[in-house]
């Protein structure tokens, strides 16, 4: 086209450059040259025009296209929201059921406590009636040498002498006195389950110093029991809650680590890992949440732990 607009160019040059001559010798050709470069000219016209019309299709074609790209880019974004607020809402909601799971392993653990207590409460109280059944006979069948020997009655010993006495009374003590001397020593700790139970309730009760105390004590004097286990979950629960993450760290890997069978394994990988990312150890946090899917894939941990690392964007099994 370029070609075309040049040689007619230079044709109407070359026709205005020609020497004036008179009009009766104008020449056949010259008009015919004429004619060629005003069809030229009309020809140039109708390409530019033409030109004209395509660069204003193609104008409405690249808007039209442009806005399809900012509207697919606006719905894309609003469908990341979406599945932003879908996700951010399905953690929130798994972190519920998980807190409510343990919320009811905490009441039931309640629960037992207290029925141990009031079996304990029973057996006390058997054990009194029983006792008592047992003294009335031999309290009746003791009034005739008491009251024969009612001279020698107020000889008594001091009172600090009454305790060292063992076995039988002599025959100026009287027989009611004898259970009292008789009572067995109380052992140097009480049993594991009351030792727990009590714990347990402080736990439940918020008293979480005197809780800790009392695990403390399960774990000192019962190191095997399946119950310092869960004492060392519930020291480290307590740890959690009052930001002393590292301390907390610890009791996790005491029940990991010396109660593999405990029940409470699974929720210490989880707690752990959240601990560690409260730390700032997001590497550990993740390889902790990992181990938890690994070792207990169907648990309700597990599935809180797959939730936290699809928050992050961490794949749930590391890329070889």
């Amino acid at each position: 086209m370029k070609f075309r607009i040049t040689a007619s160019s230079t044709l109407l040059a070359a026709a205005l450059l020609l020497p004036a001559t008179p009009s009766f010798a104008v020449s056949k050709e010259i008009v015919q040259l004429q004619t060629q470069v005003q069809q030229l000219q009309d020809a140039v016209a109708r390409l530019q025009q033409s030109n004209d019309e395509r660069m204003g299709v193609m104008k409405d074609l690249v808007q039209q296209s442009a806005d399809s790209v900012n509207r697919m880019s606006q719905n894309i974004d609003t469908l990341q929201k979406q599945m932003q607020v879908r996700q951010e809402a399905q953690n929130g909601k798994l972190d519920q059921v998980s807190g409510q799971i343990q919320s009811l392993n905490d009441s039931l653990d309640e629960v037992k406590a207290r029925l141990g207590r009031m079996e304990k409460v029973m057996q006390d109280v058997q054990s009194q009636q029983q006792s008592m059944s047992a003294n009335m006979p031999a309290g009746g069948a003791a009034g005739a040498p008491v009251d024969g020997n009612a001279a020698p009655a107020p000889v008594t010993p001091p009172p600090a002498a009454a305790p060292a006495r063992r076995g039988k009374p002599s025959a100026g003590v009287p027989m009611s006195a004898a259970p009292v001397e008789q009572a067995p020593l109380a052992p140097a700790a009480p049993p594991v389950d009351e030792l727990y139970k009590t714990a347990l309730g402080d736990y439940m009760g918020a008293k979480y110093p005197l809780a800790s105390s009392e695990f403390g004590d399960v774990i000192k004097n019962y190191p095997e029991s399946p119950l310092a286990g869960n004492s060392s979950y519930y020291q480290a629960e307590i740890h959690y809650r009052g930001g002393k993450y590292q301390d907390a760290i610890r009791e996790y890997d005491h029940v990991i680590e010396q109660f593999p069978d405990n029940s409470k394994v699974a929720v210490s990988h989880l707690h752990k890992g959240q601990a560690l990312l409260a730390l700032k150890q997001n590497d550990a946090g993740v390889r902790e949440f990992r181990a938890l899917i690994q070792r207990f894939p169907n648990s309700p941990e597990a599935m809180q732990a797959r939730s936290k690392l699809s928050g992050m964007g961490v794949t749930v099994t590391p890329r070889h």
